[in-house]
């Protein structure tokens, strides 16, 4: 498999581990059109902060459990006033670039820098996704061949799915220098395929929903009593030297004349099935009863329709369509957003790749289309959808938050033509870093945060507070109880008087404390594991 290296590779690949963890500081909730300091816990997020960063608050919580990813990042065409664009001379961009890189940092190209962007992101967008899930990526020709490379590596090559070919302008550029550009790609890959053997878990996409116009094509000519129905060709594209059992005559009951297939091709049933198609009267004479024959397939066996790779701007909308719906929701005095997405698109991407209880991430949020999209098609069909946005710029709170306000009351003239979806969610500020340079456990972070963060990384599990007497407990998994021993002023030692306290019956018990001063013979016979705070809390 061709594998991408560009200069500064090596000092990322792993840099995703190395990123410290932050917690996540709520600032308000947005509940039932209000806002206010409580939290909703509605399972709907919007963070501001640094993505990277973010995602890495994500994983104690998020590991594995996100059904569908969608990002638009930076398209990187030189042009862009993103914070890790080439000519974009942002100090913290190079004190990152410098720190991580090193010297070479100074000879990187734009595409250097683009693909250290996105590396360390890419690998922790693939530790949230779960199982069967999936993430599409937006990308014009600027970076596609490149984050296809990369994403083979990251996702594994037979986990990529395709890729979408979205019409995203209406009009052709006459002053195009070459090409007008007149298409976006989406990149699609899943966390594993059904390609992998005896595994039945795996991304499936899910089929449209039939419109309109493609009902219509169903009539019921014959008032046949299962319903309306259209036909299809009754050969396939065989020939007789291949399948001989299905080269030969059928007759036409109505005229009794001896019909054969086309020299080329060969009848797609065989005798027997023939038969029965006839006596079901599953077969279509034409409308005057004499032509060839053709098979009748009735609208209510009909399923939804396979999603092609060929997405029209009639069918997924278009940027001018996303700035008119932009512009619907803020007027032109307030703010201006030159590169929105429009719903619609989003919302084939989540039709075809999730349920309605799914969780979807976007971690380049932008102007917060996906959240839009997330309660419109709630609102619509009485899903359960959770979104979780991330937006690293200024405008977060101003444009990405507060079209997610708008959305869930409503907008338009007077602020109410198009009514509000209903909903809520909960803003969050990147926060304090748990672990201080000195690897110490940073004090100034609360207690639970620290408690949440032991459990994650010795059981990969969500933190839930337990209801008990034993106020070190953090829980019980897999036979084993977690204790984390620890007060913010004071040492703490893993003696005989704390094992008395312990009233949990377990096979194993980890204790996490500052000293421990038990003789080892009986920490095997109760089968006790000391781990040192801060030495022994996994980095991660």
């Amino acid at each position: 498999m061709p594998t991408l290296n560009w200069i500064g590779k090596d000092k990322v690949i792993n840099h995703h581990m190395d990123v410290p963890y932050k917690i996540l500081d709520h600032v308000y909730g947005f509940d039932n059109g209000e806002q206010a300091p409580k939290e909703t816990n509605s399972g709907n997020k919007i963070i501001h902060g640094d993505n990277l960063e973010a995602l890495k608050a994500l994983l104690p919580e998020y590991e594995g459990k996100i059904d569908c990813i969608y990002i638009d990042p930076p398209y990187n065409t030189g042009n862009e006033g993103w914070i890790y664009n080439d000519n974009v001379s942002d100090p913290k961009f190079k004190k990152w670039l410098g720190k991580v890189v090193g010297k070479e940092a100074e000879d990187l190209s734009r595409h250097d820098k683009w693909l250290c962007m996105m590396y360390p992101r890419l690998k922790l967008l693939h530790k949230l996704l779960s199982i069967d899930g999936a993430i599409f990526i937006s990308i014009d020709d600027n970076e596609q061949a490149n984050l296809r490379l990369v994403c083979d590596e990251v996702f594994g090559g037979r986990n990529f799915i395709d890729t979408i070919i979205w019409q995203k302008k209406q009009s052709p550029q006459s002053d195009a220098t070459y090409f007008s550009d007149m298409h976006d790609y989406i990149i699609v890959y899943a966390k594993r395929t059904k390609a992998y053997k005896d595994d039945p878990n795996g991304f499936t996409l899910s089929k449209l929903a039939r419109t309109e116009f493609q009902d219509n094509r169903y009539k019921n000519p014959d008032n046949d009593p299962r319903g309306a129905w259209t036909s299809s060709d009754y050969t396939c594209n065989k020939n007789a030297e291949e399948r001989p059992n299905l080269y030969y005559p059928i007759v036409n009951p109505n005229t009794m004349e001896e019909i054969w297939p086309q020299k080329t091709s060969v009848w797609r049933y065989s005798k027997e099935r023939h038969k029965e198609n006839l006596k079901k009267n599953l077969i279509t004479w034409g409308a005057d009863g004499k032509g060839r024959p053709r098979f009748k397939r009735f609208k209510n066996e009909v399923g939804g329709v396979v999603p092609s790779t060929l997405w029209l701007r009639e069918f997924a909308g278009d940027n001018q369509e996303a700035r008119k719906e932009f512009r619907s929701i803020f007027s032109q005095h307030e703010t201006d957003f030159t590169t929105p997405k429009p719903t619609k698109l989003i919302d084939k991407i989540i039709n075809i790749s999730t349920n309605k209880n799914s969780l979807i991430l976007d971690s380049f949020a932008g102007s917060g289309t996906t959240a839009h999209a997330v309660l419109k098609l709630n609102k619509q069909d009485g899903g359960n959808r959770k979104f979780i946005l991330i937006e690293m710029e200024d405008y977060a709170k101003n444009i990405t938050a507060e079209r997610v306000k708008r959305v869930i009351i409503g907008y338009g003239e007077n602020g109410k033509n198009t009514e509000g979806t209903g909903g809520s969610f909960d803003y969050y500020q990147l926060g304090k870093p748990l672990f201080l340079e000195n690897d110490l456990l940073n004090e100034e972070v609360s207690f639970e945060k620290i408690r949440e963060y032991v459990w994650f990384s010795e059981t990969r599990q969500s933190y839930k507070a337990v209801n008990q007497k034993e106020e070190h407990l953090l829980g019980v998994s897999n036979s084993s109880a977690y204790y984390f021993y620890y007060y913010k002023d004071e040492l703490t030692t893993l003696d005989d008087s704390f094992l008395r306290k312990i009233k949990i019956k377990a096979e194993q018990y980890i204790i996490y404390a500052d000293n421990c001063v038990l003789d080892d013979s009986l920490m095997q016979k109760y089968h006790i594991t000391f781990k040192k705070i801060p030495r022994d809390i996994t980095r991660f």
